[in-house]
Order: structure tokens, then C-alpha cells, then sequence
């Protein structure tokens, strides 16, 4: 990014208005947005699909698991070709393979196919397009102040809600209207139209110089050889872990109170909290330094998880789920906004899929411990948020070092 005269921040009404009217920034975060809609999607039709074609429910969930982890894993190995290569290589390789995967895993019967289907549903996750990493690649070159730049990625987070809201949605509309099997359709089209109206942007097209010297220097472990990039991840994880908890945590509150709404509403109130402070974190310019608004964030997530397991009634508990969520989309705002001078340059696209490998990891994790039935799951949210907070104030001195000098 262009180093620019520090200008007094607009009208805060009128950012996001002007910031959207900038050219491709429109096109690329719908396309984001469009894009990483199946990922949304899958787990949620493959529990639909396994389960109409006569398949147990741990078979489904095991499906939808693996999903999950592959999607995980696989975002480093995309960001690193994302780095070397640039988007449309990354993007197109993914896209197409994933794509055909979907379809494939449609037109079987995961019943009396399961190996095979169990084959597709990793390799459709593990070829994600790495759509966020993507575009946190461009997003510095096209933006030219620091405050846009802000205000996108705040946008791009903000944005991230909108997919868990609208994917699952997707997939119940698409369910009753064509049948479990058309959803995994459904998540193929999309993922190829959100990609394809992402590469159609021109920063996405233009031809790719790799940094030569960044991957001479690296290591096979990316860009976690840092202190700096190895804190955000462990505190990324920490945060999934809250996060899948936090799931746990409401399916045994519908339990407890024999309302089976209390699952969707109190996941749905933490993504309204979510997309709201986003959207007011990048509304504005914050003073202090980067690790100060990591801790900040870190400490409101963890204040935000202590009100909602205080709520006295489920009301109020669903009301205080948009707590802990006000203050994660600036977490992770933050966290991509530091990678610029925590990682080498030309290793923004692995560390950023590296964070989102985290953070999805960090989920799964919450998740299995949450359901051990060892300790209850609010216990582990608020011990996933403590994690986060207490790795960001330990490690803030890593946190404010430029990669060259860690």
C-alpha cells in the first residue's frame, strides 16, 4: 500500500457508501462473499443429504466434520500458491475441483457409496477456493489510505456473518424446493459464480510477480516461523475454540428449556453482534497501536462471553449472545490488518489462510470438547476467550515487531 498523508476520517455516515463506489472493490467482495457461500452450505446439506438417503446421523456428522477440518487444512497449502502464483492459478484450481467434487458427491448415494462419498466430501473441502486470503492479497491495492483500507477489511469481516446467515438458509429453501441432493448443486453453482465474478475484477487478473526473496527466506512453516503471525494463531484459536462452544452451549440451552429455537437464535444474535461491530469498527479511525486494539478486542470478546453465560432467563441469554459477537468481527479485523508488518512481504496470502485455518481449527476443537460432557460449555467458551486475551497481553511486545526483526 501507498504511504499517504494522514487525512481527517469522512463522515461516517458516508464511508462505506464511497468506499463501495471505488472501482472493484464492489465486485471483489461479493464475490468474496458469493464464493465462500458453500462453505456455509456443505456441512448443513451433507447432514441432509446422508440422512435422506438412509445414513445414520453419526455418519452425517462425520461427513460434515471432515468437511470442516479439510476446509481447514487446506487454506495454508491454497495461500501459499496464492502468494507464488497469484489469485486466478489458486482460484481456478480450487474452484473447478471443489466444483466437480460437489457434483459428484450429488449425483451418488452416500448410503451405499459412503467411501467414495467420504473421498469427494475431503477433497471438495481441502480445494476451497481461498477466497478470503484472496482478498486480503488485493485489498491493499485497491485502497489508498490507511482508513479504507481499515474500513474494508471491516466490510470483508462484517460481510463473513452475512455467509453463516444466508448459507444455511440456502440450503433449508433449496432443500424443500428440489430435494436434499439439488443443495449439493446448488453449492457447486455458487462457488463457481462467486469465483468467477471474482476473478473478473482486474486486480485480480493482473499478472503476479512473486517476492523471491520472502520465499528464499521462509521455512516450511510459513508464516508461523514468526513470533508475531504464531501469536495471532494461538489467539485465532482460542476464539474458535469460544466459538464452537458457544454452538454446544445453545443446543444445550434448547435442551434445558425444551425450546429447540434457542439453537438458531443465540448463534444468529452473536453474528447480528458481529456484523454490527464491524461494521462501527471500521466506521472510524481508533487511536493506539495494533496490539492495543487486539487486547481490547480480546478482553471485550471475553467480557462479552461472561455476560452470556450470566443470562437468568433465555431471553436474555440470546439478548447477550450479541456481546461477545460485537467485538469479534474487530478481532479479526486486526488481526488481518497486522499481517502486513508481521509477515514478509509477499506471504500475506499464507499467513492470512493461516489465520483462517485457525480459526476454523480452533471451531472444530470448541466443538468436540464442548460435547465431551467433561466440563459444561460454557466452561470451555469462556476458557477459549481467556486463552485469546491472555495471548494477546503476553505476546504484545511480538505483536508490534516487524517480521524482518523477530
Amino acid at each position: 500500500m501507498t504511504t499517504h498523508p494522514v487525512l481527517d476520517p469522512p463522515v461516517a455516515p458516508a464511508r462505506y457508501r464511497t468506499l463501495l463506489a471505488a472501482p472493484h472493490i464492489a465486485r471483489l467482495l461479493t464475490g468474496a462473499i458469493v464464493g465462500h457461500l458453500p462453505v456455509a452450505m456443505a456441512p448443513l446439506a451433507l447432514l441432509q443429504v446422508v440422512r435422506a438417503d438412509g445414513g445414520s446421523l453419526t455418519t452425517a456428522s462425520l461427513l460434515a466434520a471432515l468437511y470442516g477440518l479439510g476446509a481447514a487444512l487446506g487454506q495454508p497449502i491454497w495461500g501459499r500458491v496464492l502468494d507464488r502464483h497469484g489469485p486466478a492459478r489458486a482460484l481456478l484450481t480450487t474452484c473447478g475441483t471443489s466444483t466437480l467434487a460437489f457434483t459428484a458427491l450429488a449425483c451418488l448415494s452416500t448410503d451405499h457409496q459412503l467411501a467414495v462419498a467420504t473421498v469427494l466430501t475431503v477433497v471438495a473441502a481441502v480445494f476451497t477456493p481461498p477466497l478470503e486470503a484472496a482478498a486480503r492479497v488485493l485489498w491493499p491495492k485497491v485502497t489508498t489510505t490507511e482508513d479504507e483500507f481499515r474500513a474494508v477489511l471491516s466490510l470483508d469481516a462484517s460481510a463473513q456473518e452475512v455467509v453463516f446467515i444466508a448459507g444455511p438458509l440456502l440450503v433449508l429453501g433449496t432443500s424443500a424446493a428440489a430435494g436434499p441432493h439439488a443443495t449439493l448443486f446448488a453449492a457447486a453453482l455458487i462457488g463457481i459464480a462467486g469465483t468467477l465474478a471474482f476473478l473478473t475484477a482486474p486486480p485480480a487478473r493482473t499478472r503476479h510477480i512473486p517476492d523471491r526473496g520472502a520465499m528464499a527466506r521462509g521455512s516450511w512453516l510459513g508464516p508461523l516461523y514468526a513470533p508475531g503471525p504464531r501469536a495471532l494463531a494461538l489467539a485465532l484459536l482460542g476464539a474458535g475454540v469460544a466459538l464452537g462452544a458457544l454452538n454446544v452451549a445453545a443446543l444445550e440451552l434448547a435442551d434445558a428449556h425444551a425450546s429447540p429455537a434457542l439453537a438458531t437464535l443465540i448463534p444468529a444474535a452473536l453474528a447480528v453482534g458481529s456484523l454490527t461491530g464491524g461494521l462501527v469498527y471500521g466506521r472510524r479511525r481508533w487511536p493506539g497501536p495494533a496490539w492495543a486494539h487486539l487486547l481490547t478486542a480480546s478482553c471485550g470478546l471475553l467480557s462479552g462471553l461472561v455476560l452470556f453465560t450470566a443470562g437468568p432467563s433465555p431471553a436474555l441469554t440470546v439478548l447477550a449472545a450479541v456481546a461477545p459477537g460485537m467485538f469479534l468481527a474487530p478481532l479479526l479485523v486486526m488481526v488481518f490488518a497486522s499481517l502486513d508488518h508481521l509477515t514478509l512481504p509477499g506471504t500475506v496470502g499464507e499467513a492470512a489462510a493461516t489465520m483462517i485455518a485457525c480459526l476454523g481449527l480452533g471451531q472444530a476443537a470448541g466443538t468436540a470438547l464442548a460435547g465431551a460432557d467433561t466440563v459444561t460449555p460454557t466452561t470451555i467458551a469462556l476458557m477459549g476467550g481467556a486463552a485469546t486475551c491472555l495471548t494477546v497481553a503476553a505476546r504484545r511486545r511480538s505483536l508490534a515487531e516487524p517480521a524482518q526483526h523477530a
